[in-house]
């Protein structure tokens, strides 16, 4: 995995939209021959967001809008980022394997970089590199494609707090989890130990990531540019309109954190006689295969009576939960007969 080859964009590319680097990720996984790649980019003021997650209950997005904070939903799991000027964003496609295996060789060597020019950190929970006091400076999400792996990470030299603390609404229960009170004292920033600034410190992290370069094309570059495109659709950045359920549907809905998970939504919808017919599912987690986790719950769970008992069966039965990376049956299972609501 290291030294990866280091991916070389035209001078004219810093400042772009995240979806065009989000874009180049699937470029390289898609249609770059075999190998390692590894490429570092910097935003305007951006917040990115999860996969599974609603940006109506993780943003404010009347802020967001006034303030010229673009928002952007990226193809993996995991949760809510701000990013800015003082950002250091870093990529890594890899060919496919385990997710702990792939992540932890990239926390570790980013994080060992980070200790070499005196910074106490250390890697910590499903995604994060920390400080030694905690504080997090540096969280990641990966995905897969076919025969390849994708993984990227949000590093915190500086940041603007004002705007993520205006961007930003995460959940209580998310916070309470942590122990904290805001978003402001759960992160750490590099400037703390660091003069070099964001750019120059891009420059010092690459020779312990890459050993070769790639210099993209100008037909390359018009590849990721189409590949682009769908990140911008307003379906796709809001997600699609859900049905809505007539006065005789019933509903019920689980959304519960469960520890080295993230958190869960599921909401299931059934008709008058308590068959389920539809089911939505949401949150900061992270997918394990190739098959939506959204689609296997829906192809479990429609058509079984809205009971617990059922619910259950369905679950040992079709296992959907191996779809949710950290999950398992019976944490879903417990959880689901308790926070049901």
């Amino acid at each position: 995995m290291f030294p990866a080859c280091y991916v070389e964009f035209p001078e004219n590319t810093e400042g772009r939209s995240a979806a065009f680097f989000l874009a180049a990720e699937e470029f390289l996984a898609r249609e770059m021959p075999a190998d390692d790649y590894a490429f570092f980019w910097q935003l305007r003021p951006t917040v990115v967001f999860g996969r599974h997650q609603d940006p109506t209950v993780e943003l404010d997005i009347p802020f967001c809008k006034s303030h010229g904070v673009e928002l952007i939903r990226r193809k993996s799991g995991g949760g809510t980022i701000f990013a800015d000027e003082d950002n250091i964003m870093v990529s890594l496609v890899t060919e496919t394997g385990s997710v702990e295996d792939i992540f932890a060789k990239f926390a570790h060597t980013v994080a060992g970089s980070l200790r070499s020019m005196g910074v106490p950190t250390k890697v910590s929970g499903r995604n994060d590199i920390c400080l030694d006091d905690g504080r997090k400076i540096c969280g990641g999400a990966f995905y897969h494609l076919p025969g390849r792996s994708i993984v990227h990470c949000t590093m915190l030299y500086d940041t603007q707090m004002e705007l993520m603390r205006g961007c930003l609404t995460p959940g209580r229960a998310k916070l309470q989890s942590k122990g904290v009170k805001s978003v402001e004292s759960r992160i750490g920033l590099l400037r703390e130990f660091l003069s070099c600034g964001a750019s120059k410190l891009r420059e010092r992290l690459r020779p312990s990531l890459c050993d070769r370069m790639l210099r993209l094309t100008p037909e390359q570059m018009r590849r990721i540019e189409e590949l682009e495109r769908p990140y911008h659709e307003e379906t796709y950045i809001y997600g699609k309109r859900r049905a809505e359920h007539n006065a005789k549907m019933r509903t019920r809905t689980f959304s519960e954190r469960i520890e080295g998970c993230g958190r869960i939504d599921l909401v299931l919808h059934a008709n008058a006689d308590g068959i389920i017919t539809d089911v939505h599912l949401g949150g900061d987690f992270f997918e394990s295969g190739s098959q939506s986790a959204e689609e296997a719950f829906r192809t479990a769970l429609t058509g079984m009576p809205m009971t617990s008992e059922a619910i259950h069966n369905a679950i040992s039965l079709h296992h959907p939960e191996r779809t949710i990376h950290g999950l398992r049956a019976e944490d879903f299972k417990n959880t689901f007969s308790h926070g049901a609501r």
